[in-house]
Formats: C-alpha cells, sequence, structure tokens
C-alpha cells in the first residue's frame, strides 16, 4: 500500500512541548518521525517570530527542524482566512495569533496542524468551527490534532 505521507503544519506550542514533562514523550516522537521523514513538516515565519524569545534549548530544536521543513509564508490568504476566524467569533482578537497558526496550516495545503494548544485551538468546539468557515471561504477541511494522536506509538 502506498500511503501519501501527510504533511503536517507545527505551530510553536510542540517545540516548546519537547522540553515539558507532560507533553515530551509524544513530542519527541513526532520530531524522531519527522526526522525519519514519515511525517512532513510546514513552519511559518510566525513560528519562527514566536520561538525568537524562547529557551536556547528549543532555538536549536526549532533551528534543526526548520532544515528539514517546508516553509509557509504568511499570505493575504492566510490573514484573509484569519480574519474570517475572528468574525466568526472562534476566537477573541487576543488569540488572533492561534486563528494565523490554523489559516496558514489551511491555506498552505497541510493536511493536519498538529498543536498543544487545547484552549484556542485543538479544541473539540472550535475544530468543526474552523472548518466550517474553511468550507464557507472555499478552503479545504484542515484536521488538527496534538502530537499525541500523530505520533505512531509502535
Amino acid at each position: 500500500m502506498n500511503m501519501k505521507i501527510p504533511q503536517i503544519y507545527i505551530d510553536t506550542s510542540v517545540f516548546g512541548g519537547a522540553f515539558d514533562k507532560e507533553f515530551q514523550r509524544a513530542s519527541l516522537q513526532f520530531f524522531k518521525q519527522i526526522r525519519e521523514g514519515s511525517l512532513l513538516s510546514v513552519i511559518s515565519s510566525l513560528v519562527a517570530e514566536e520561538v525568537e524569545i524562547a529557551p536556547t534549548k528549543v532555538k536549536d530544536l526549532f533551528a534543526e527542524i526548520f532544515e528539514i521543513s517546508s516553509f509557509a509564508q504568511i499570505s493575504h490568504e492566510a490573514v484573509s482566512l484569519q480574519e474570517a476566524y475572528l468574525k466568526a467569533g472562534i476566537v477573541t482578537p487576543n488569540s488572533r495569533i492561534d486563528a494565523l497558526h490554523v489559516a496558514l496550516a489551511t491555506v498552505s495545503d497541510c493536511s493536519m496542524i498538529v498543536s498543544w494548544n487545547f484552549k484556542h485551538i485543538v479544541h473539540y468546539q472550535k475544530i468543526p468551527l474552523y472548518n466550517g468557515i474553511n468550507q464557507m471561504q472555499g478552503c479545504k477541511q484542515i484536521g488538527i490534532y496534538s502530537p499525541l494522536e500523530v505520533i505512531n506509538n509502535e
């Protein structure tokens, strides 16, 4: 069986999760699968900006993964989709960066976004709302998962 390797947008929380006791095991397994090529990673300048203020070990992991990742540019299409999420009230303006991560994943043709942000991104009430706006805006649906749901546990 020839399965397509999923292209996954990684938000900033996953890089920090690699050094957080609660999220470390799944985050490290996720990055291992990226290094092995069983997952294709996509990052953005938004993630790069957020990592700038992170501890050195997070910056070092980001730099390593950056070298083997595709890069999503912040485009007019992504900002327009972000604004649609905000207008729909999926998140408040205080969480506009989270909405932009979802928008970037969507317009960058990723099959999913992976995040440890359970309040504004990986939330059972918000996922169908993001995808509803995607559909209304003529965009494809996006899978929204935590690394734990994506990694190979075998």
